[in-house]
């Protein structure tokens, strides 16, 4: 019998789309009258829901078996206690973990995994997907591509599959003139000077050597801000300098509130190796800027235009698109921006997301 009782079990509450993602869908469930928790397998709680209201648990899990087993039986215990009839899993850990709960443990309750990447690991995780898919009642990717990636390796079954893309509140995600004359003002950009906005952790998925390389060859008159934290940042900051480019970018750390970000740039662009559904680059659509990216997982279906595409790992592709769109008419520009927050809305819109996450949570489980 479905409740109104939402529990949501995530690998960690860093500064990432999935985090995010599953932030914006905890905020929604509960103005829609659910009662929502989260569960925060380990690290530090960086983003999380704003409403206050909706509680997060941190387990601490370390790296050893043995704490691997207590978290078991930590998961066992919140369900046991809270009662849900529907447990969201997001990323490889936490999927893994909520399935073996529900192979050790009766279950009353609807079990959805959801990846969020068409790469989350090597040949083991892949592995370990596919020794536990039985155990999710429904299993779900980001994107299109990295769904069809997830059933070719038969990590996924595809009896039991689906695609269901992130959503964008695109009430708050739109372009302010307002911000963005005052984080310039903050920054000390010029009224001359084109900024570059990305926004993703630093992490090698990212491609940040990329983006630095193809930034290089960039007239002085660019400017790059990066938001974003992570283990790479010491590496970053070391290329930045071997560049010589740290007159003319700014590294922002972590930043919680993106939104008014977006509207102070006059690009954005997303380097990356490889990635899921591309979050920001919808976000940044919906603030009506433009996007150039890689073609990396799910973001050619998120941009919709091949004409704003380069190949991965390919700098000088990367610069001449940039200054490519940079040089276009003011009018083209406007015509381009409009139509990027019309393409979200239409396509992404957190309201269509949350009705279809409603449509999976309430039909009828079948036996596998």
């Amino acid at each position: 019998m479905f409740n109104n009782k939402l529990l949501f079990v995530i690998t960690g509450m860093g500064l990432g789309g999935a985090e995010r993602q599953l932030c914006i869908l905890a905020d929604k469930f509960y103005q829609r009258g659910y009662e929502v928790k989260i569960v925060s397998l380990s690290g530090e709680t960086v983003v999380r829901p704003e409403e206050s209201n909706i509680q997060i648990v941190n387990l601490n899990l370390k790296k050893n078996p043995l704490a691997f087993l207590k978290v078991l039986f930590d998961c066992r215990k919140i369900i046991k206690d809270y009662q849900p009839s529907v447990v969201h899993s997001h990323m490889f850990h936490a999927n893994i973990v909520m399935r073996m709960v529900s192979f050790l443990f009766p279950k009353k309750y609807k079990l959805i995994s959801t990846a969020h990447s068409k790469n989350e690991g090597g040949s083991l995780r892949m592995f370990l997907y596919r020794l536990t898919d039985r155990f999710a009642d429904v299993s779900t990717n980001v994107s299109k591509e990295a769904l069809d990636e997830f059933i070719q390796k038969k990590a996924f079954s595809q009896a039991h599959a689906e695609v269901v893309y992130n959503g964008i509140d695109v009430e708050k995600f739109d372009y302010s003139s307002d911000s963005r004359q005052a984080l310039r003002d903050k920054l000390n950009i010029g009224d001359n000077e084109k900024v570059i906005l990305t926004v993703g952790r630093l992490t090698a998925a990212k491609d940040y050597p990329n983006l630095l390389n193809a930034f290089k060859v960039l007239p002085d008159h660019y400017r790059l801000i990066i938001i974003g934290e992570g283990e790479l940042r010491s590496d970053i900051e070391k290329r930045i300098l071997e560049l010589n480019l740290s007159s003319r970018i700014t590294l922002l750390g972590s930043i919680n509130a993106v939104n008014s970000y977006y509207s102070a740039c006059d690009l954005f662009v997303l380097a990356s190796e490889w990635e899921g559904f591309g979050l920001v680059v919808a976000e940044a659509m919906a603030c009506k800027r433009i996007a150039v990216c890689t073609d990396a997982g799910g973001v050619k279906e998120v941009i919709g235009n091949a004409e704003f595409l380069v190949p991965v790992s390919n700098s000088i592709a990367l610069a001449d698109k940039i200054v490519e769109v940079s040089e276009l008419s003011a009018e083209r520009k406007d015509i381009i921006a409009t139509q990027n927050r019309d393409h979200i809305i239409k396509n992404f819109s957190i309201t269509s997301v949350v009705d279809r996450w409603l449509s999976i949570y309430k039909t009828e489980q079948v036996n596998k």
